[in-house]
């Protein structure tokens, strides 16, 4: 953001009473300008980010979840809706937040009017403080078990919702897409074959149409766990695993080198696109919305443990970190989100659905991680710089996710000292109400 300046009263030759009173107003004009600011421009330098799911009845307030990114070194989070409380919790953190409108939503928001009002009650009362980059339409609607109900609102719901962004003045600000299950796919292997679902061709097609003339990305939720688990003797555990050192796979059309599971299910969706809308897949970038290992589950559920969990969702964080882009689109850095930061012991399905999280809902850590990022990505007390990456070469063989003497690896998060008040806090805004004073007293004296 531009540096503003200001005018003191007194500098200069005495002003005739009209200019007096043009520069009062001015001053309280500029001042209520940053009192109104947005809170942070600051982002996490890292494209890492990680899904907050809330699907539990043992989890500590959102409040208690900040110390945790900061640990983490994370500043891009993504949550399944609008709760109040937890969008007031990252007011003026500069953590970057993806926000889900719920599939029960999909219907009412199908409607302009009924997007503009979910907009109005549900997202711009917090855009002052909180720093909202990507609304998400609903979550895997198109393989979900509501998808005969609720595919034909997606696309409807995506451009009214997009149309209200806009009407407001917020399209730059706030980009709005969808995200899939990796299921869409028809084929996925090798990658250069990868196609979507036939069935699923009249709503996918349409829908790269709105990506690409809008720019938003096309998330898919990809996790080479299920791959893994569905075929442990198929799939080499370390090319699941993303490990660095693994031998990798050749694509036999393209020839191109796999080097990870991840990147192969990236790549498989850009030839969907292709495949589907060759004008689209021009422009349409594929961002990993979701993507974990779990750290426990059923004894029939292969490789669900919690040194598999560590080993792959640090590898997911040193991939993202490097800032690298797929054997495909090697100048478009991989952006992922792990998925998750609880463990959610009310998820429905398969036992492992409830051991994703890095941490347990009483603050410790899951497992240990072999790296993290850098604490200066993060957002809180600082801010990166919202165009940069993360750096490579961060592994990290410490204890837990915190550095600092004595520290076991276990982080009491009632514990965290207060981040510094940003621009736009507590102490600006006093600033601020002080100037929007001094220029009503200029002005009564005008």
């Amino acid at each position: 953001m531009a540096p503003r300046r200001l005018l003191r009263a007194g500098w200069g030759p005495q002003r005739p009473c009209g200019s007096r009173l043009a520069a009062a107003l001015c001053a309280a004009v500029a001042a209520l300008a940053l009192a109104l600011a947005p809170a942070s421009d600051a982002t996490s330098a890292s494209l890492v980010g990680i899904n907050y799911g809330r699907v539990g009845n043992n989890l500590p307030p959102p409040q208690s979840v900040l110390p945790l990114l900061e640990g983490l070194g994370i500043g891009r989070v993504r949550v399944y809706d609008a709760d109040p409380a937890v969008l007031r919790a990252f007011a003026r953190t500069g953590v970057e937040l993806v926000v889900g409108v719920p599939d029960e939503c999909l219907a009412a928001v199908a409607d302009p009017g009924g997007a503009a009002q979910w907009l109005k009650e549900s997202i711009v009362p917090f855009l002052q403080d909180t720093k909202i980059a990507v609304l998400t339409v609903g979550n895997e609607v198109l393989t979900g078990g509501n998808s005969s109900a609720l595919s034909r609102f997606l696309l409807p719901a995506m451009q009214s919702l997009h149309g209200a962004v806009a009407a407001l003045g917020l399209d730059k600000q706030i980009t709005v897409t969808t995200a899939h299950n990796l299921g869409v796919l028809g084929t996925s292997y090798p990658p250069s074959a990868g196609a979507f679902s036939k069935d699923l061709l009249p709503y996918l097609c349409p829908i790269l149409d709105y990506h690409a003339r809008t720019g938003s990305p096309f998330l898919v939720n990809a996790y080479p766990y299920f791959a893994y688990s569905d075929d442990p003797k198929g799939v080499q555990p370390d090319y699941a695993l993303l490990e660095p050192g693994n031998a990798g796979v050749q694509d036999p059309n393209s020839r191109l080198h796999y080097p990870n599971l991840l990147v192969a299910q990236v790549d498989a969706v850009y030839h969907a696109i292709a495949a589907a809308n060759s004008a689209a897949s021009r422009v349409v970038e594929v961002r990993v919305s979701e993507t974990g290992w779990p750290s426990a589950g059923a004894a029939n559920e292969t490789g669900a443990t919690p040194q598999n969990a560590a080993r792959y969702n640090s590898n997911a964080m040193r991939l993202v970190a490097e800032g690298r882009g797929t054997p495909l689109k090697p100048g478009v850095p991989l952006r992922a989100y792990v998925f998750a930061l609880f463990n959610e012991n009310l998820k429905p399905g398969l036992a492992s659905e409830r051991y994703y999280g890095l941490f347990k809902p009483d603050g410790t850590p899951a497992y240990e991680l072999s790296f993290k990022l850098p604490r200066d990505n993060s957002t809180f007390g600082h801010g990166g710089g919202g165009g940069g990456f993360g750096g490579s070469g961060n592994a990290n063989g410490s204890s837990g996710y915190f550095n600092g003497a004595g520290n076991s690896g276990y982080y009491d998060i009632s514990a965290a000292a207060p981040a510094r008040d940003p621009p736009g806090g507590r102490w600006w805004r006093m600033w601020a109400q002080a100037a929007v004073a001094g220029a009503a007293a200029v002005l009564v004296a005008v």
